[in-house]
């Protein structure tokens, strides 16, 4: 099969090329991706000289380009993680998530009708709401209604509601996946975990939000890979699906644990004032992805952060690169003209 992958220079989607790429070296891969400033090339380095990859760089949201490509390409299935995803950005700039993570999924739907692919959204946990704290035994499910906090979570939510009107309406074969917070290699470093590790393997001071009560379930992003492939290959048309870790942690738990791990003080702990409509509790029941197509979580939270944290204390200069700004211009670097809208590159 022939995948277009949008937003694969990010970290979940580039996790899912690399793993995708390798399980599968029959099929090709096209990673289409604008490099804003949370797309980073070498995020796809591993995988750059692997036959049944290419790289495009372009706007989802770009109608004419999009059509183009996929007129071109043919693609068999299309796998959206494209999107405007930090909830701190969005309340300062509200339009370019609606663009993006909106007028985007609909450019690639519309693709997608016209060139008979496959369809898979990437969505959010958040595009629910929160949970109140006081009340362990809630868990989001696919029925759980949309009810959302941030213009973030607003825009994924209408990205999943045109995804299932295309299906209804058109007979478009759609998925939506609908992941708890992901973590792991490659993971942009003004998120919490990668954040946390960063600052304190420097002894820098770690701002945390309120009390640091807030409760995440965390999933490991090769999980989450191994999830999405699933449901591409075995999911129902149509159908939603929630992938979650069984790792529910406060954000305050989360930080003691980096700290414990590379022997640093609490005293870094600097308590913040709160972000706006800050989410309580997230929290997924993954009972129909178990039961339907047979997936688990591979990772428990303490195999995953350790892992997690010795890759970024192996992989200083990645991060390094990006909290001092040289990423972009790192990688124009090396790629050069090759990286002009619209063009491919095989490094």
């Amino acid at each position: 099969m022939k995948y277009l992958v949008t937003g694969g220079a990010g970290f979940i989607g580039g996790n899912f090329v690399h793993y995708m790429v390798k399980t599968y070296p029959e099929d090709q891969f096209v990673v289409l991706d604008l490099l804003t400033y949370a797309g980073n090339l070498e995020t796809l380095r591993p995988v750059e000289d692997s036959p049944n990859y290419r790289f495009v760089k372009g706007d989802i949201a770009d109608r004419e380009f999009v059509m183009q490509l996929c007129k071109e390409e043919r693609f068999d299935v299309i796998v959206n993680f494209a999107a405007e995803t930090h909830v701190d950005r969005c309340i300062l700039n509200p339009g370019l998530f609606v663009r993006t993570n909106v007028m985007g999924t609909q450019v690639l739907l519309d693709a997608a009708k016209e060139y008979q692919a496959r369809y898979h959204q990437v969505s959010t946990d958040e595009v629910y709401g929160d949970l109140p704290l006081d009340r362990p035994d809630l868990y989001f499910t696919e029925e759980t209604p949309l009810h959302t906090s941030s213009p973030y979570s607003a825009s994924k939510a209408g990205a999943d509601l045109l995804v299932q009107a295309y299906h209804r309406t058109f007979g478009l074969p759609v998925t939506i996946s609908r992941c708890s917070n992901n973590y792991g290699p490659y993971q942009f470093p003004e998120k919490l975990i990668p954040l946390m590790i960063s600052r304190a393997a420097a002894g820098e001071r770690l701002p945390v939000y309120g009390k640091g009560e807030n409760v995440r379930d965390w999933l490991h992003v090769l999980d989450h890979c191994r999830a999405i492939d699933l449901i591409i290959r075995k999911g129902t048309p149509g159908e939603i699906y929630n992938v979650g870790g069984h790792n529910e942690r406060t954000n305050l738990q989360v930080v003691k644990t980096i700290l414990e791990a590379l022997d640093k003080p609490e005293a870094l702990i600097q308590y913040v004032a709160d972000r706006p409509g800050h989410d309580r509790r997230y929290a997924i029941d993954p009972k129909k992805i178990e039961r339907e197509l047979g997936w688990k979580p591979l990772y428990t939270f303490e195999s995953g952060i350790e892992e997690t944290i010795r890759w970024y204390l192996d992989n200083e200069d990645w991060w390094k690169r990006i909290l001092n700004g040289e990423y972009q211009s790192y990688f124009e670097s090396m790629y050069g003209e090759r990286l002009k809208t619209g063009e491919t590159q095989k490094a």
